[in-house]
């Protein structure tokens, strides 16, 4: 079953982040963090991102709303331009982005919004032959 999880979580994973992400996520793992890489592929991936009780723009909305309250800005900025994959609009990271301000605190949301601003002016500016720009 857990092979199972972890073939699940990759595709979904790689449905949701983009190839070239993963692919250099995986190209970057050591003895050190390959349980780690494994773990998450199997439980956050592989059994929470394919949980049908939300959608995948549900998650990515909560997410991202998530990365942003706790200053996650490598992550947040990962799941921002995730969302071309997701189904979550503009408007959508716009009101997430809001509920961030509110409840975590101004300088939380403030900071969100600078993230996202630079990482949609990227993706308006990228050519469809460019491939990604993760980091």
């Amino acid at each position: 079953m857990a092979e199972n999880r972890f073939e699940q979580g990759m595709k979904t994973r790689r449905s949701v982040l983009g190839d070239p992400h993963v692919d250099r996520a995986s190209a970057n793992i050591t003895e050190l963090d390959d349980f780690f890489q494994q773990y998450i592929t199997e439980n956050v991936w592989g059994a929470l991102w394919t949980n049908p009780a939300l959608s995948r723009r549900e998650r990515s909305i909560i997410t991202i709303a998530l990365m942003a309250a706790l200053g996650h800005e490598e992550e947040l900025a990962m799941h921002l331009r995730a969302t071309v994959n997701t189904g979550a609009s503009r408007d959508d990271i716009r009101e997430a982005l809001m509920h961030v301000a509110i409840y975590a605190g101004i300088p939380a949301g403030n900071t969100a919004f600078r993230i996202a601003k630079q990482v949609f002016a990227e993706l308006d500016n990228q050519k469809p032959d460019q491939g990604e720009t993760q980091s």
